[in-house]
Formats: structure tokens, sequence, C-alpha cells
């Protein structure tokens, strides 16, 4: 089968088409014909360090999500799986391939009317928004900003913000990202390329009572400040390339509470399956910015590195 290959750390270069042996599900498995892999920030900076939750060893196929449909089962599982549309996580590696096999428990159904490619984009990020939303307790009266809005996780965030009534900032570095913001429920769009930025939200807003750091480093921490007595701030990303690292002594210091979600793998497969309903009755949509063929993956990690990309990055196997 077709697969993309990193053999070494480093630059996007390193990842390198190349055939792969075509798995074939044992028991308590099922095999997924990939047509969707959906590429994280978090598996450039494997690529590039081996940085990240990931345990894989090189030589490894990346990716760790994909959608597709189940084309054969194991021995011992139900076979009117097959023909199944379904996403899924596969462990931490393997998703930049024409198939993955998976333990059946794995996929998730994607919802009749949902298309495959809207489906292995709300797959991490969704689940990741509606946790994050759910842990603030967003509140009709709050002020939320949210850093990286323009992104996979992030315009999530403001859609999910928005329809709970809240005063959504959208923060997002260069004009193309802060044009996309009003559009996805943002009442207030910043650059936060811009200097001044700061100044910006409070002028619109005073202060804010809920922070969605994604970006983290000085971003995150100038959001910190930005915080009004009571404010709750959660962390999702770190775009900058490291965390605001704010201590809960500075927080408490301030009356902010850090919050930082720890759910169980059941949790995530129930915020999946959410994520996808929704997505499914039009209430969440992702922006799917860019799309590469398989072979042009390291082109993928290269715009994702650049920060050149608006919402979420696929790569279209079929």
């Amino acid at each position: 089968m077709r697969a993309v290959w990193l053999r070494e750390f480093g630059g996007p270069e390193t990842l390198v088409p190349g055939p792969a042996p075509d798995p074939v599900p044992g028991p308590g498995q099922v095999l997924v014909d990939v047509v969707h892999a959906n590429i994280t920030f978090v598996e450039t900076q494997f690529r590039a360090t081996g940085f990240g939750p990931s345990t894989a060893t090189l030589p490894v196929i990346p990716g760790n999500g994909v959608g597709g449909v189940i084309g054969a089962v194991g021995p011992d599982v139900d076979p009117g799986l097959v023909g199944q549309r379904v996403v899924t996580s596969t462990g931490g590696s393997g998703a930049y391939a024409e198939r993955v096999v998976v333990d059946a428990a794995a996929p998730v159904p994607v919802p009749d009317g949902l298309p495959l490619d809207q489906a292995v984009a709300v797959l991490a990020d969704g689940r990741t928004a509606l946790m994050l939303a759910e842990a603030a307790e967003l509140r009709a009266s709050d002020r939320v900003l949210i850093e990286a809005a323009a992104g996979g996780v992030g315009s999530l965030l403001v859609q999910l913000a928005a329809a709970a009534g809240t005063r959504v900032v959208g923060l997002a570095g260069g004009a193309r990202k802060v044009a996309l913001l009003p559009g996805l429920g943002a009442q207030v769009a910043v650059d936060y390329l811009e200097p001044g930025w700061p100044e910006q939200v409070r002028s619109a807003v005073d202060g804010v009572d809920v922070v969605f750091d994604g970006v983290g480093g000085t971003v995150g921490r100038t959001a910190f400040e930005l915080l009004a007595p009571g404010g709750r701030m959660l962390s999702f990303g770190l775009a900058s390339g490291e965390w605001a690292d704010i201590g809960d002594e500075t927080a408490a210091g301030r009356g902010v509470t850090l919050i930082r979600p720890t759910p169980t793998p059941q949790q995530l497969r129930a915020y999946t399956e959410r994520a996808l309903a929704q997505a499914a009755a039009g209430r969440l949509r992702a922006v799917i910015g860019q799309r590469f063929p398989l072979e042009r993956a390291a082109e993928a990690h290269a715009a994702i590195s650049s920060r050149a990309t608006v919402g979420k990055t696929l790569l279209d196997l079929r």
C-alpha cells in the first residue's frame, strides 16, 4: 500500500512517500480503508524533534487520526461492520497510509449525512473543543477570549462559545485569519501580530472572563493579564512553541482559576460522538482550510509549521 514514512527527525522533507506492507486484521481488529487522514500541530512537532505524546520509534508511519470505510474484519469480529463509514484514532502512528488496522472497539460510526471529511476534521478537534467548553462552564454573561481562533480547535471553540450566548473575542495571527472569525461567531476579531492588541481587547470588552489559550508563550501570558477576577483559563495548544507557563500560585493571586481537564478514554469517545452528532445537525462546522494528497504530506507539514494554514489540514487519499 501507499504510505508516508518518517525515518529521521527533522524538517518536513523527512516525510518520504514509500510502500508499506498491507495490514491484515487479527482477532478483535478491523481494517479501515483510509479516505482522509487528519494532521495535527503536535504531529509536526513529533516529526521535527520526537516531542509529543507519541511513543512510536523510528522508522514509523506518522499520524493518529483517519476517516474511511471498514474494509475487512478479524476472524472473531462481526462481518456486518464491513462497509461502515467511521473515524478512528490509530494509537499514535500509522495514519498516513492507505489502510490501518485498529481494535474493533476503536472506530466511531459517522452519522448519515455528515461528509467524511467533516467527520475527520472534528475527530480530534471537536472532542477537544467540546471538552474545553464544558469544563469552562460558559455563561451567557461571559466575555470569552479564544486564541488561535482560526485554527482547528479554535474555530470550533468560537462556534461553541457563540452558541452559548457569550461575547466572543477571537484572536488570530494575520489579516487572512482574522477575516474568518466574524463568520464563525466572533463579535470582536483581533490580530495578535499587531502591536497594541491587548488594548484593542480592553477597548472592546474591558476585561475577559474566560481565556482559551491555544498559542502559549507571550500571547498566552498577555491574555492571562486580561482576565478579570474570578476568570478561568484553559490551555489547549502552544502554537508559539511553548506553554504560557502560568503557575497556580500566580493565578490564585489574581483570583483566576486554571482549568486542566483530564478526561478518561470513555469520556473522550463520548465527546467525539457528541461532536459528530453536532456536526451532522449543522451546529458545528469544521473549517477545512487546506487539503493535500498523501504523497505531499511534507508540504502539508511545511504549511502548518509556517503558520500559513487556517482551520484543519487534511490528507486526501481517495
